[in-house]
């Protein structure tokens, strides 16, 4: 009989803030870790490569023309992940070694894009270290806008994963019917939903998703607190005295598709919390609901999903 339970691991760490050399040093231990205690798949939080710009709510951000907010930006491009130079390669080799998937929370320089411009980006390395899906978050939140360009649908991708079909969205867009439902489409049930971190995100959305797909749902989060700016960072004084103590403190949290939790939100400290799940409660809860499948009209509404990876210019060279 064909195994049919998965490891999942939920990594909540803080990263080495807008540092991108140690925090992918430091995601690369921890999905080592991961593993080594029997982990198949390890899951970090949104934006957590180089880190969650926190500046920006806390510090006047969207004055126009302001030089802080200039020289922050271009640090935190500076420290962005390109992913075509190699900066996700660390991450890579340590899930080949592992022999572990990850699923990573970046922001994106993006190449196709002039080079400029930050993506929210959610990152899929398979156990081979192959880079399966870059999903560049389609609607930046509120501030987000400030510091972060709109996606595309090209990342909106599912992937086996033992018994499993993973797939995942970026905070807020896991608030999106239509994102939720192009993956559904797919055979997704095994959902990641990844935060910046916060209890108040997680507490509700995840059971919901978890009942709404009848499909596990791991909800990942970040932390981040005024002691983990750094002393080198531009204007490391000023960004200090405007932090709130704890500006992110996790959440993380996996549901099962009965809507129960497998392991409550946890806040306040890095983890590494690891379950095992089963795919036929997936079977189970289908039995009534599936929102793709049985229970769908397609002959009455029906999604179209555009996946081109979105450029400004395309270019047509002569031989």
């Amino acid at each position: 009989m064909a195994q049919t339970t998965l490891n999942v691991a939920l990594a909540q760490i803080a990263p080495v803030w807008l540092n991108r050399a140690a925090t992918t040093e430091k995601i690369a231990e921890w999905i080592r870790r991961a593993g080594r205690e029997g982990a198949e798949l390890v899951c970090f939080g949104e934006a957590l490569l180089p880190g969650y710009p926190f500046w920006v709510e806390r510090t006047d951000g969207a004055r126009f023309e302001s030089a802080f907010q200039k020289q922050l930006y271009a640090h935190y491009v500076e420290q962005s992940v390109v992913i075509e130079r190699g900066d996700l390669d660390p991450l890579r080799a340590a899930a080949a070694e592992a022999g572990i998937a990850v699923y990573v929370g970046t922001m994106e320089r993006a190449a196709n894009r002039g080079g400029h411009s930050l993506y929210c980006s959610m990152v899929y390395i398979d156990s081979t270290g192959t880079i399966g899906s870059v999903h560049r978050k389609l609607v930046p939140t509120y501030e987000e806008r400030l510091v972060w360009a709109a996606g595309d649908g090209h990342g909106l991708k599912t992937h086996p994963l033992g018994a499993f079909t993973v797939g995942g969205l970026n905070c807020w867009e896991n608030w999106l019917p239509l994102a939720r439902a192009a993956l559904y489409a797919q055979g997704e049930d095994l959902h990641v939903a990844i935060w910046p971190g916060s209890e108040r995100n997680t507490s509700e959305i995840t059971r919901f998703i978890a009942r709404e797909a009848r499909a596990f749902v791991v909800s990942v989060s970040g932390l981040m607190r005024a002691g983990d700016i750094g002393d080198d960072l531009p204007h490391a004084k000023q960004l200090r005295s405007a932090a709130d103590d704890v500006m992110a403190d996790g959440g993380s949290c996996l549901a099962s598709p009965t809507g129960d939790w497998v392991l409550e939100p946890e806040t306040g400290t890095e983890s590494l919390r690891i379950a095992e799940i089963d795919h036929r409660t997936v079977l189970e809860e289908r039995q009534n609901l599936d929102v793709v499948g049985h229970y769908s009209r397609p002959d009455v509404t029906e999604l179209r999903v555009n996946r081109r990876r979105q450029a400004t210019a395309t270019f047509v060279d002569a031989d």
